[in-house]
């Protein structure tokens, strides 16, 4: 649990390194892209953050949901959790959800989109059940996840990735690095 010094709190400004948000529907290729980019980008340098495995090493589910097979998550114990992960900066956070994590945290937000066949082959692998399956479709469908995104982030922060194929993983991570390199070189400049 953090203390309530705010200046433990994770601003751009304090940050020496970028958090990223890696976000989408299951099965959109969050917890590959976001692997790729960490070896890209140097594991030494930036963490990959899986939000379900803290959320498990760290007990912060309220119950199990029967319908869609998943825990419930407590949002505001994961929160405390991650919160000192998140100040120094340095983490590729990878989760199919964005809008109750802290605004302050990300410098980029990154929203993988899929076709919905190729979503539906990944997902009827996976096993999904259904109603799951039809849930997640619908998701991709109506872009419930960048909705999100772009109602909870500052607009220029938020960016929309199409994720198809290994092709589309090795463009994204180009851009997201390219991103990466123009943040650094922004906090270096002698006015920042």
């Amino acid at each position: 649990m953090m203390s309530d010094d705010s200046s433990e709190l994770t601003t751009p400004e304090t940050r020496v390194k970028p958090n990223i948000l890696i976000c989408g529907t299951p099965a959109t290729g969050k917890s590959t892209l976001s692997q790729v980019l960490q070896d890209h980008l140097g594991s030494e340098e930036f963490a990959y953050l899986n939000v379900g495995q803290i959320a498990a090493q760290h007990s912060c589910f309220d119950e199990w949901d029967p319908e869609y097979e998943c825990h419930v998550l407590n949002e505001d114990l994961l929160i405390d959790e991650m919160e000192p992960m998140m100040h120094p900066g340095g983490n590729i956070v990878d989760y199919h959800g964005c809008e109750f994590f802290p605004e302050r945290w990300f410098d980029l937000v990154v929203v993988l989109r899929c076709n919905t066949d190729v979503l539906f082959d990944r997902l009827h692998t996976r096993g999904y059940s259904q109603k799951k399956l039809s849930s997640n479709l619908d998701c991709e469908i109506f872009q419930t996840i960048l909705e999100e995104a772009q109602s909870s982030y500052r607009n220029e922060i938020v960016l929309q990735l199409c994720s198809n194929s290994v092709d589309d993983v090795d463009r994204n991570v180009e851009t997201i690095s390219s991103f990466v390199q123009n943040w650094f070189t922004f906090k270096s400049s002698p006015s920042n």
